[in-house]
């Protein structure tokens, strides 16, 4: 295996077997974001859709928590000091969320601790999110009189439903990781000690399978939460008229009549 290792000043960034792992790196704040956290996975996620040895990314958190959201001590919040928050969504969290949405790899979240409010939704920007048992998802922004952001608003009702939706943004409880498992909001809850070995194996996985289909199927998922059915039937028709002429496809029928395991290229 040939592994490459970046380390930025808060983010790492781990390259090997067709996997990317980024992890965050501010453990004595909870991974919480400032503005150079911000900078540098933005650099990493650059990275890693550039390489093309990468096939599928896994994002988790360093310490005892994946990420606490925005460092609230990066920010000068006197009476005196007007503050212009949608600059910092427009900036940094709207970018990230739009970036994580449309990479053309699958993307795996382990949500190792508490996942709140950026760091909630950052994870459930992503395709696949596995927690641990012990994780808690915290929509904590009705603490502090502010709306759920990084596609708070737009994934929640989406993923469990309009009433529990306003329920975890307007009382902000925490939910465990087999509640939100239960809810459908993440892929899986599974045991704290198994977490990245699991996650891990995932990814590993996928980057072993057809990229550029799987990229084609996340691509017609996100579009149906805005599509009517001839829309989407019409995007369907268009991909899978892509996917058919792809190398993939052809290794993938082949192998079939072959009775053989199919070696994917990723295109």
């Amino acid at each position: 295996m040939t592994t490459d290792v970046t380390t930025e000043s808060s983010v790492l960034c781990e390259i090997g077997d067709g996997v990317a792992v980024i992890t965050l790196n501010r453990p004595d704040k909870l991974n919480a974001f400032n503005e150079e956290m911000h900078l540098a996975l933005r650099a990493a996620l650059e990275r890693a859709e550039a390489d093309e040895s990468v096939r599928a990314l896994l994002l988790t958190g360093a310490g005892r928590g994946f990420c606490a959201g925005q460092d609230l001590g990066d920010r000068n919040v006197s009476g005196d000091v007007e503050l212009d928050l949608g600059h910092t969504l427009e900036t940094f969290y709207n970018p990230l969320i739009r970036k994580l949405r449309a990479l053309p790899l699958p993307v795996i979240c382990a949500v190792n601790g508490v996942a709140a409010g950026a760091g909630a939704n950052i994870a459930l920007a992503c395709d696949i999110v596995l927690a641990a048992r012990s994780a808690k998802f915290v929509q904590a922004f009705c603490r502090l009189g502010l709306v759920p952001d990084s596609g708070g608003t737009y994934s929640l009702p989406r993923l469990v439903g309009e009433a529990r939706a306003k329920g975890l943004a307007l009382l902000g409880e925490a939910l465990s990781a087999e509640q939100a498992e239960d809810w459908g909001l993440i892929w899986r809850a599974v045991d704290d000690d198994g977490l990245i070995a699991e996650a891990g194996k995932l990814a590993r996985h996928l980057a072993t399978q057809p990229t550029a289909g799987l990229a084609k199927i996340k691509q017609a998922i996100q579009a149906s939460l805005d599509n009517d059915l001839d829309a989407q039937l019409d995007l369907e028709r268009d991909l899978q008229r892509e996917a058919g002429r792809s190398a993939d496809y052809r290794e993938g029928v082949a192998a079939f009549m072959a009775k053989r395991a199919p070696v994917f290229q990723g295109h």
